[in-house]
Order: structure tokens, then C-alpha cells, then sequence
């Protein structure tokens, strides 16, 4: 080939690719986009779960419990896993809450107990005593209805004054707080049967108590009334009054103190 046509050639390719350049608006070209990483997936087994928050003594229904992925480093032993109880749903359903659960939290067989097993005797702490006592159906002595478990109550005791109601000719009734910050476990109705039929005749409520405890408030129902005078939440870790070591109520009248039930 002669010098003049390779040179011919040569040029045109030149302008070639000078006219393509000029055509991509002298830009270089885009550098490629970075494809992202697939996130690394982490292991995880379905933990039975609260599906809402639920106090003591809840009677477990399908839809308190759900199934919810767990982490499965995060995995603690007592927890329930579907692969492990696929029906656990179904098979804790009746049974009562012993400790309180919160949204989401792991459902664990040591807070549950079955619904036929002594629900008052698993939840009371050891050396503690459970005493039911009377209470008005109508709230009268009772905060107006408005304790409920778990809450934390003054025991008053409400009495005839005998030696008052004698000087004075008229009846006389006295006060006195005989236990503070008591916590309640239950509250209801009092179930007597009438006419073969079975129907609430008032109320009890059932306190946590002392052995010592136990027998002031049993000797207080003897000789009055008891009223219950519920406290606030922040008073839940105040000491308690210790009960009379010598099972009998100790009663004030006019700066003279006797003894019911026992020795004066």
C-alpha cells in the first residue's frame, strides 16, 4: 500500500474517533456501580413469646402466646422453641401465670403453673402465710372495689368499745391499723350455696401474711370488722408491722392496753 493512502487511512480513523468523542459530550464513561453485599443472615429459631403483657394469675388463652424469631445465639435455656414444642400454644393454654410477662418476653415453664395445681401455695413466698378474710361486696371496706391482686393494703381493725358504750350508755366503736403494707394475692366473691343454688353473698380477700400475722388478723374477726386501706405503688417496699409475737390483739382504751383473746 502506498505511503499516501496509509497516511489517508490514518487521518480518518483519527477523525473517527475525534467525531465519537465530540458525540459523548467529551465525558468519560460512568464507572460501574458497585453491586451491594448480601446482608448475612443470621441463624434464628421461634421463641414462644407474651403476646401482651400479662400480670400474675392470668389464665393463659391462644391468643396471649405467639411464636417469634429469636436469635439462635441468643437462646437461653427454660425457653420454648417451636422446633422443640410445636404445640405449646395449645398446651400451656389454661395454665396460670405465676410471674408477671411483659410484651415479647420469652415464656418460660417456671413461671407457669397448671390451672388444677395449688395456684395460691406457688406463688407465695417460703415462710409466708395466705389468710382470706370479709369484705363488703359493695367496696364499703374495701377501697371502693378498687384493690385488686398484688396490691399492698393497711389491715384496720373496727370494734366495739365495751367500756365506752357502758359509761356512755350508747354503743362506741373504736380504730386501729393492725398490719400495714400487706400484699393482696386475690380478691372475689364468697360463694355460699342458698336454696340448692350457688350465689355471692360478699366478698373475701386474700392476704400474704406471717405465721404471727395469721393469728392477730384470725382473733381481730373474732371481736370486729376488718377494712382494708389500700396504699400507693411506692410504698410496695415499705417495711411491714410485725404482728404480735403472742397471737393475741393488743387493743389501747384510754391509755389502758388489754388483750383480745387472751390474758388482760
Amino acid at each position: 500500500m502506498k505511503p499516501a493512502r496509509i497516511a489517508i487511512i490514518g487521518v480518518a480513523v483519527v477523525a473517527g474517533l475525534a467525531a465519537a468523542y465530540l458525540a459523548s459530550g467529551g465525558r468519560e464513561p460512568a464507572p460501574p456501580v458497585p453491586v451491594a453485599a448480601e446482608p448475612e443472615k443470621i441463624a434464628a429459631s421461634e421463641v414462644l413469646v407474651a403476646a401482651a403483657d400479662l400480670p400474675v394469675g392470668t389464665k393463659l388463652t391462644p391468643a396471649n402466646l405467639k411464636w417469634l424469631p429469636w436469635p439462635a445465639e441468643g437462646v437461653a435455656p427454660g425457653m420454648i422453641l417451636k422446633k422443640d414444642a410445636p404445640d405449646a400454644v395449645t398446651q400451656n393454654s389454661g395454665s396460670l401465670v405465676r410471674e408477671t410477662f411483659i410484651a415479647n418476653e420469652p415464656v418460660s415453664k417456671d413461671k407457669l403453673i397448671k390451672a388444677d395445681a395449688g395456684y395460691l401455695s406457688a406463688i407465695l413466698p417460703e415462710g409466708k402465710r395466705a389468710l382470706a378474710i370479709s369484705i363488703d361486696q359493695r367496696g364499703s371496706n374495701s377501697a371502693g372495689t378498687l384493690i385488686l391482686p398484688n396490691d399492698h393494703v393497711d389491715v384496720i381493725h373496727i370494734y366495739k368499745d365495751w367500756r365506752a358504750t357502758q359509761s356512755q350508755g350508747s354503743d362506741v366503736y373504736a380504730s386501729e391499723t393492725l398490719l400495714q403494707n400487706i400484699r393482696v394475692l386475690a380478691i372475689g366473691p364468697n360463694i355460699e350455696e342458698k336454696n340448692g343454688e350457688r350465689v355471692a353473698v360478699g366478698e373475701t380477700a386474700t392476704l400474704e401474711l406471717g405465721p404471727g400475722e395469721v393469728n392477730t388478723i384470725a382473733l381481730a374477726q373474732r371481736s370486729g370488722t376488718l377494712t382494708l386501706s389500700l396504699r400507693s405503688v411506692a410504698d410496695a417496699n415499705a417495711p411491714e408491722v410485725v404482728a404480735n409475737k403472742d397471737a393475741q390483739l393488743s387493743v389501747i382504751r384510754y391509755g389502758v392496753q388489754t388483750y383480745v383473746g387472751g390474758r388482760n
